[in-house]
């Protein structure tokens, strides 16, 4: 059905360059024209905390996230109703809007808008998740780095759309979801095959790291609950003792730079399990590099991301790549850099493994966004091989996992692929290059559920900012 999508019959020229042409039958009219900002506060009613989630739209807080956040007073946060139209400020760069089909309290700093005219609410959903509009919302927003930017009201609304009839946006609304749907269990089924595919390697690493090649060797008690019997001329010993740990300054998002020569800044944010991406980027000014040489980072230091450390596809612990440095670190990341008694790549297997996982898991601080602090860190118990031992252990591992490794890589391809065309689909379908209208209205009936997702992004682009909370903590660390 999707392959049969034709372009309309008549276009025209919006006059908008980065509009171009649109259907001839479609109006053009400025959100401002479409949409009003209500600023609606709770009071003192006892509502439910909403979180506005990438994947699932609006939910309360308890489904959206596994950290609820104490949260005394909820008078200032504003009252949301279902049918209104949810903006996250500080994410609408990326397309942070949803449609609410609950009633509830939302961050302070988030937008509602009411329709002024007859539209379909969920039409403009879709519409403005498009890189078309999220284009136009990053242009119009106010601060320093994408990761402080917020969309206000007044440049939103000024904002120019090629608009269909009322029908017409019911019909685009009714394919994208169906076809939204379809996708997304694609998407679903290979996530799974990801997460057998990675509990299999947990199994190799564990087995490695905590009994080593030799399945005959003698074993005595670790007097670890979480580690269990190791070899016995393995010795335990606190992490802290055979790595240099240093956590990052706190640099003032004032003294931010935007120019690309300067000195990047690593973020938690920029922190991914297995890799750093650097789509977000703060800087500093390269003039006064030299004055933070203690926080510079080099080739194969670990990092790992001390504010929510663990997320839904592993913990947010990387190698530093020759194309990550230069860059300096920023408070709430903590650089580890292994000493001689300790092979990088073991020490990586350790705090990627389900050991160090489990050990977290029970000490995490803090309410709302968990936090690890370096005492933590360094008061983790590893069963120590000696060096040579580790480099073989490190060589079988890869030999062992290299096949589901790229079975994984496959898999994570795939979704990338899928997200590329749902992306593209939607853009094509709500700006006018494809007619849904015959294909809309031949579709079979179905529960209108929304699949539920693992992510809403492909694994290198895991922003995983399900919440105010996110963006929240983000703005406090720098």
């Amino acid at each position: 059905m999707i392959g049969e999508l034709k372009p309309y019959l008549t276009y025209k020229d919006s006059g908008v360059p980065w509009l171009g042409e649109v259907p001839k039958h479609w109006a053009l009219v400025r959100i401002k024209n479409l949409f009003r900002e209500v600023d609606r506060r709770n009071g003192n009613s006892g509502s439910t905390l909403l979180s506005l989630t990438r994947s699932r739209g609006i939910l309360p807080q308890a489904e959206a996230s596994k950290r609820i956040a104490s949260v005394e007073d909820l008078s200032k946060y504003k009252l949301c109703k279902p049918g209104d139209l949810v903006m996250n400020r500080m994410q609408a760069w990326s397309g942070m809007f949803a449609v609410s089909t609950y009633e509830g309290c939302i961050s302070p700093d988030y937008s509602l808008f009411l329709p002024v005219k007859p539209v379909e609410v969920k039409y403009f959903e879709h519409l403005f998740k498009t890189p078309l509009l999220v284009e136009q919302f990053a242009q119009r927003s106010k601060g320093i780095g994408t990761g402080f930017n917020r969309l206000y009201t007044p440049d939103f609304g000024v904002v120019p759309l090629a608009l269909p009839p009322l029908e017409e946006q019911a019909q685009i609304a009714t394919f994208l979801d169906y076809a939204d749907r379809r996708i997304r269990r694609y998407i679903r089924s290979k996530q799974k095959l990801i997460k057998l595919l990675d509990e299999q390697k947990q199994v190799v690493i564990n087995q490695a790291v905590t009994r080593g090649l030799n399945p005959n060797v003698p074993l005595k008690p670790s007097g670890i609950e979480w580690l269990g019997d190791i070899p016995e001329h393995w010795e335990v010993v606190k992490l802290g003792r055979l790595i240099n740990l240093k956590t990052g300054f706190p640099f003032k998002s004032d003294g931010f730079s935007e120019d690309e020569n300067d000195i990047r800044l690593l973020r938690g944010i920029n922190i991914t399990p297995g890799c750093l991406r650097w789509n977000d980027v703060v800087r500093w000014p390269r003039s006064e590099y030299s004055l933070f040489q203690e926080f510079d980072l080099r080739l194969d230091d670990l990092v790992l991301g001390m504010d929510r450390p663990i997320i839904s596809s592993g913990l947010r612990v990387s190698l530093v790549t020759e194309n990550d440095i230069p860059s300096l670190l920023l408070q709430r990341v903590a650089r580890i850099r292994p000493l001689r008694e300790l092979h990088t790549q073991f020490a990586y297997l350790i705090l990627r493994g389900k050991i160090f996982s489990n050990y977290l898991a029970p000490i995490f601080t803090g309410i709302s966004v968990p936090h690890i602090s370096p005492e933590q860190i360094a008061g983790f118990r590893i069963a120590l091989p000696t060096v040579q031992e580790q480099t073989s252990i490190v060589q079988e591992v890869e030999r062992l996992t290299t096949g589901l490794n790229v079975a994984i890589e496959k898999a994570n391809q795939e979704i990338s692929l899928l997200h590329e065309f749902r992306i593209r689909l939607i853009a094509d379908v709500v700006t006018g290059k494809l007619d849904v209208r015959e294909a809309a209205a031949h579709l079979p009936a179905e529960l209108n559920e929304p699949e539920p997702l693992e992510d809403d992004l492909p694994a290198e682009l895991d922003l995983d900012a399900d919440s105010d909370l996110e963006a929240t903590a983000e703005d406090e660390a720098a």
